[in-house]
């Protein structure tokens, strides 16, 4: 590997290349059902599921699609969120021989078109309260077949933190009509599944990538890849006893929630809490209920817990671990979990591409707003975009990856699959299309994305960077920082920012200053913009894009008295 500059710092007693496991991931819990039938697996909202009967409930799924006609290879749409139903959906496609497809439950009609079309799914798999979004792709003929489940048949009513109101009216035993079938009737129909044929090299998931430049592409992993990150984070984090419980908050079609929230802990055997819909006063409850000693988060839900109002009346004493991706943890925020439970935020990096970490912060010494180092089996440099020569410690560049949970390319995209993979010293790498560096000790930091840059009169502004600065305001609560036009510097800074609760009257000549007390002139915000929400995505990431464009759309309009100054920022998607 290119100068292993993180080798002193490698957790003890783990080695640094080994082989994993590479069978059906669906093996995984089998092999934690036999250990323990009777231990809790899953608990939501009340209802508690053992391991034996999770395994019996996704045999009999798995039967059931079997039934169905699913065979080794196809794809099944999974279009669900957070619950029992899910896991056991998941488990089950991969028992079936076949390759899970985690759908977005904030997807919609052009965009639930597209995915059945791409992957040629002909069954999907949805929550009840997505059937009416889903449904017209039957009279499309697009799919064949959707089992249906509710949430709130897995739940007890009358839980201290129940299930959130909008789901709560929903039962499978209404659903009808050609095509539908009960989740509860597919299980009761008790289908033997046939005898796992898929091996390493057979598809396991195809999720998603975001679609950042035309229709979202499939990335292909199979079940050898995914269980790189399953098989590596488990030995990564020093976890392993059966008293652990983990709070599942990130969405499981997400792959760091599939993989950190509900693959690695029913690999190890232990118990998982599941939150339908992120809500923070239903974490705080349920960590100290459930004794929770394990939250993988991103940053922006680590914010809002900590802006829970009273959350020094919570008990949170109970955890051992916290820590997640996505964005990089703002250091002021960082000061106040640790001040909050004594623990260090630890610091992840991974993509739909990697099927989650490819990087993570050693437990034992971690590094603030940083990626960490490469993981098991990784090698990962920092080149230059434009040439590919690789560039030493400090020099800012692409991170790219090598390692055994790299994709095998996307779904039917070869031209696509060619321009993501290049060769290295003869390997196979990843361009992640992320900008980085690497510190003398190895250790990976995150820049921006290749395409946020803002170009202010020559000078080179990230917008993560002016956005973890800004995070230390104590009167500010959440910000994202994006371009806008400028007649003579090009582009200028803008802030998009979100007031604490108390903070009404900060007005934005108060921020602008604090800012240039803080920060080189041309980082500072030249506008400030407030809202009561940034927009985000199911996965809790800001949604800086939408932001950005929002504001070139504003800035194209024709010039008059209404664009003399800053205005109120119109609503936000998902706001």
């Amino acid at each position: 590997m290119s100068e292993a500059l993180h080798r002193p710092f490698w957790p003890t007693g783990l080695p640094w290349q080994m082989d994993f496991p590479t069978h059906s991931i669906a093996l995984n819990l089998a092999a934690s059902a036999l250990r323990a039938p009777g231990r809790v697996a899953l608990s939501f909202h009340g209802f508690s599921i053992t391991y034996g009967d999770l395994w019996a409930d996704v045999e009999r799924l798995a039967g059931w699609l079997q039934a169905q006609g699913v065979t080794r290879g196809d794809r099944v749409l999974l279009y669900m969120q957070n619950a029992p139903h899910y896991v056991i959906a998941y488990y089950a496609i991969l028992r079936a021989d076949a390759a899970v497809v985690p759908v977005n439950p904030m997807n919609r009609g052009a965009e639930l078109d597209h995915l059945a079309r791409d992957t040629g799914a002909r069954i999907a798999i949805a929550g009840t309260e997505l059937l009416p979004h889903v449904e017209p792709l039957l009279a499309a003929g697009l799919l064949d077949h959707i089992l249906v489940g509710a949430y709130a048949d897995m739940t007890d009513p009358e839980d201290e933190v129940p299930l959130f109101e909008a789901l709560q009216g929903y039962t499978d035993t209404t659903v009808s009509g050609p095509g539908l079938t009960g989740f509860r009737a597919a299980l009761a129909a008790n289908h033997l599944p046939r005898a796992i044929q898929a091996g390493p090299d057979d598809i396991a998931v195809i999720p998603y990538s975001s679609g950042t430049t035309g229709q979202p592409k499939g990335c292909v992993h199979t079940h050898a890849s995914v269980q790189a990150t399953i098989q590596g984070g488990a030995l990564w984090n020093p976890a392993d006893g059966t008293d652990e419980v983990h709070l599942t908050t990130l969405p499981l079609f997400h792959v760091t929630g599939m993989q950190n929230g509900m693959s690695i802990p029913l690999l190890k055997g232990q118990q998982v809490v599941l939150l339908c819909r992120w809500n923070r006063e239903a974490a705080c409850a349920l960590i100290a209920r459930h004794r929770v000693t394990r939250w993988r988060s991103i940053a922006t839900m680590a914010i809002d817990l900590l802006n829970t109002p009273g959350i020094d009346r919570h008990d949170l004493s109970s955890l051992r671990g916290i820590g997640g991706g996505g964005a990089a943890m703002p250091e002021a925020v960082a000061d106040r979990l640790h001040a909050l439970t004594g623990l260090d935020y630890i610091e992840g990096y991974g993509l739909s591409e990697t099927i989650a970490a490819t990087h993570i912060n050693p437990v034992h010494r971690p590094k603030r707003q940083c990626l960490g180092i490469p993981v098991i089996n990784v090698d990962s440099r920092i080149i230059d975009p434009e040439t590919l020569a690789e560039l030493p410690p400090g020099e800012t560049g692409e991170i790219v990856t090598h390692g055994p949970q790299v994709f095998s390319g996307y779904w039917r995209r070869d031209a696509a699959t060619r321009a993501a993979l290049i060769e290295i010293d003869g390997r196979t790498f990843f361009r992640t299309g992320d900008l980085g560096y690497r510190d003398s000790e190895g250790y990976f930091f995150m820049v921006d994305r290749v395409k946020r840059m803002i170009n202010a009169a020559g000078f080179k502004v990230w917008p993560a960077e002016v956005e973890a600065l800004m995070h230390a305001h104590p009167d500010l609560s959440e910000v994202c920082i994006i371009g806008t036009p400028d007649a003579r510097r090009g582009e200028t800074v803008k802030a998009v920012a979100v007031r604490r609760a108390g903070a009404e009257a900060l007005t934005e000549a108060q921020v602008i200053d604090w800012c240039q007390s803080r920060m080189a002139t041309y980082k500072c915000p030249k506008s400030v913009e407030f809202t009561d929400a940034l927009p985000k995505s199911a996965a809790g990431k800001v949604l800086w894009r939408a932001l950005a464009e929002k504001e070139a759309t504003r800035a194209a309009q024709p010039a008059g008295p209404a664009c003399a100054g800053p205005g109120a920022l119109d609503p936000l998607p998902g706001a």
